[in-house]
């Protein structure tokens, strides 16, 4: 009979069939028994006759809304604190009391709105004091609420006193005791808690309301008590709260405990076996510290490189695409933390780069029309970082030592060979992809990825490939202006950057950094023939010019700390002199550079008094001297004068007799001496002054 009955219940809610005639009279009757229930007794057994004779399944939205705005929160957050603050002649072992209100908060949580209300969020420190401590804990001190919201019950300094007693009122008929029966009766609770926590989570806001109310801490203490169930349950939900953008806060307000977790996660991780290690490396990737509280834990760094050891073997073995995805995955976010201080000998590090260009050639190199999977996606921005990492240590390997050394700068010339060629294979494949992308993705997140990547290559190597660069600007030109004038994905794109790499800036997204990542290689591009006919062809310098008013009304916004120097503006300076020393026909018929005119003649003279914002100053009069040659207007000419007498005044900064301030400002000197021989005739007494400015330096010792 039960058997038809619940038969009947799935083809009714299969059908969309709804409560009869009759139920729904049961359903009102006791809605109203709920709203004027004189007691806890009264709603109690009115829920338990809604609960046996309307189906849960048979409920649509509007009646489930209902019952519980008829329920509401006051009795399971009752419960809760007098369960806590053992308050005598409850009628019911505090076992009982805390089991039915965390089965009713973890009913009511289902409905966003009832889980958002204050009155349940009351109830979270409970909740997780719950889940750490057990059947044992005291939360008085920890519960959020007002205290007219709580029964009066015993402190905190009486819990010792009663304990004995409290054993004694919660045993069962059978002689039993229900708190020493942790085991079995925690877990049902348990469940319950968690899936409050997880509604709650799941909120606009509910990783932060989570992380105000000392979720990290107790989840940890959950983590540490190894129980099967709760520890995945907790390492899920802690996993959450560090994703994204919450990540930065949960490490700045819980250092200690993270760390403390991290470390006995990465010990788990190298005692594990090869496929619980695959399993762990999504796991591990949440629970990476900010770059910045990585950098200060030795014990930490010591921890990684054993992760690194035991995923040598896991790079080494033949995987499945989906486990070469998560070992890739997290290698780059390791690099992200140390890049490849402790990543191992020279030949590993060769394998884990050859290893991910081959990744990337295989998932790019696929017939146009073919849809990346997510999974895909997040694998190959894996490998970009990873290229991204090879690209800056071989970049730094000739300088002075980088702040990462490792065994990649000692590569032999065969094995550098091997891995440039690798890296020229994948980013050709990389250039491939990007050639089939339609205007439509343009506010695609991974099409941003494989633009900053290529950007990464472009920015060191435009040698080689020149043909396939060359006729990509089209692309990455539109790319660049598409984000500059449009910047329709701000936030999105923050995020999604935020989720895959551990150490990306967490500053919102302006639409500008897609141009700010091909600016260097612009830069290179400029002074080529053949790129720059392409790149004047599309109206680069509009856009550069653009960039640059952009950039100027924000700094303009900024004062004291917060206004620091911008590389980038600095960079498409340089890439507008290019086109101005090597096209001067341009410089002349071309509007954008009326407009950069007076742009510079309106940002110079406020300039030249922001002493952190001198190089730009140097790079505005130098780019304003060449313009103002070039062009034979009356306003030409007078920008030109004005960049003359404020390219003086830059020089008095410079020359300022305060030591600190000479030796700070020596190396702008020695720029201006550099672009002196770009200037016309009539800037000759600036490259005078440069060369007196020169002679005074070196004759100081600086």
């Amino acid at each position: 009979m039960a058997d038809r009955d619940s038969e009947e219940e799935e083809q009714g809610v299969a059908g969309g069939r709804s409560l009869n005639e009759a139920q729904r009279q049961v359903l009102d009757r006791c809605l109203h028994a709920l709203r004027h229930a004189k007691n806890d007794s009264q709603t109690l057994a009115a829920l338990l006759l809604i609960t046996r004779l309307c189906p849960a399944s048979q409920l649509d939205k509007p009646t489930m809304r209902s019952i519980f705005e008829a329920v509401g929160l006051n009795l399971p957050a009752r419960l809760l604190v007098t369960a806590v603050r053992d308050t005598e002649g409850s009628g019911l072992p505090r076992y009982e009391l805390l089991s039915l209100g965390t089965a009713l908060l973890a009913a009511l949580s289902t409905d966003p709105d009832m889980a958002s209300h204050p009155q349940l969020l009351t109830t979270i420190p409970l909740l997780l004091g719950l889940l750490a401590d057990g059947l044992e804990l005291n939360l008085q001190n920890r519960a959020s609420g007002s205290p007219e919201d709580h029964p009066k019950g015993k402190g905190v300094g009486e819990r010792k006193e009663t304990r004995k007693s409290d054993e004694d009122e919660g045993r069962d008929a059978d002689g039993s005791s229900a708190v020493q029966d942790t085991s079995k009766l925690d877990e049902a609770m348990a469940a319950d808690c968690f899936l409050v926590l997880t509604a709650v989570c799941g909120l606009p806001r509910g990783t932060e309301l989570l992380l105000n109310r000392g979720a990290i801490p107790a989840l940890c203490r959950v983590v540490e008590q190894n129980k099967a169930l709760n520890h995945q349950r907790a390492l899920s939900l802690l996993g959450s709260l560090l994703s994204g953008k919450t990540k930065e806060k949960a490490w700045s307000k819980h250092p200690a405990e993270l760390l403390s977790l991290l470390l006995r996660l990465s010990k788990d991780f190298c005692q594990s076996s090869d496929l619980t290690r695959f399993q762990m490396c999504a796991q591990l990737v949440q629970f990476l510290p900010p770059a910045g509280v990585a950098s200060k834990s030795e014990e930490l760094k010591e921890a990684i490189s054993f992760v690194w050891a035991a995923l040598r073997p896991m790079l080494q073995a033949k995987l499945t695409p989906k486990q070469i995805g998560l070992v890739l995955v997290l290698s780059a976010c390791l690099l992200d933390l140390y890049g490849w201080e402790s990543v191992g000998p020279p030949k590993f590090c060769c394998l884990l780069v050859n290893r991910a260009c081959v990744e990337v050639r295989m998932g790019l190199e696929e017939p146009p029309g073919n849809d990346l999977s997510p999974e895909l996606q997040h694998t190959l921005t894996g490998c970009y970082r990873i290229m991204e990492a090879a690209m800056e240590q071989a970049c730094t390997a000739g300088d002075a030592a980088p702040p990462h050394s490792s065994s990649l700068n000692a590569l032999s010339l065969q094995q550098s060979r091997q891995v440039l060629g690798v890296l020229q294979e994948a980013f050709s494949a990389i250039m491939f992809h990007l050639q089939q992308v339609d205007p439509s993705r343009f506010s695609d997140p991974f099409v941003f990825a494989t633009f900053r990547a290529l950007c990464s290559w472009l920015a060191e190597e435009t040698s080689c490939l020149k043909e396939e660069v060359t006729g990509l600007l089209p692309f990455l030109i539109g790319y660049a202006r598409y984000h500059l004038q449009e910047g329709t994905f701000e936030q999105s794109l923050s995020d999604w950057l935020a989720q895959v790499f551990v150490s990306e800036e967490r500053e919102a997204w302006t639409g500008g950094e897609a141009l700010r990542y091909l600016l260097p290689a612009l830069c290179h591009l400029s002074a080529e023939d053949a790129p720059r006919k392409v790149l004047l062809s599309l109206e680069t310098p509009v856009l550069l010019v653009n960039f640059l008013t952009r950039g100027w009304t924000s700094l303009r916004g900024r004062s004291g700390s917060a206004l620091t120097r911008d590389p980038s503006m600095e960079t498409a300076c340089s890439t507008l002199l290019n086109f101005a020393v090597t096209e001067p026909e341009s410089v002349r018929k071309d509007p954008c550079f009326r407009t950069l005119e007076a742009h510079l003649s309106e940002a110079l003279p406020v300039l030249v008094h922001k002493p952190r914002l001198q190089v730009l100053a140097a790079n505005y009069c130098t780019l304003g001297l060449m313009i103002g040659r070039l062009t034979t207007s009356t306003a030409g000419q007078s920008s030109c004068k004005v960049c003359i007498e404020l390219d003086i005044d830059v020089l008095c900064f410079c020359l300022d007799t305060n030591e600190n301030k000479m030796r700070t400002n020596l190396a702008l000197i020695y720029r201006l001496k550099v672009f002196s021989s770009l200037l016309c005739k009539t800037a000759q007494d600036l490259s005078d002054c440069v060369e007196i400015g020169l002679s005074v330096g070196f004759k100081s010792g600086l």
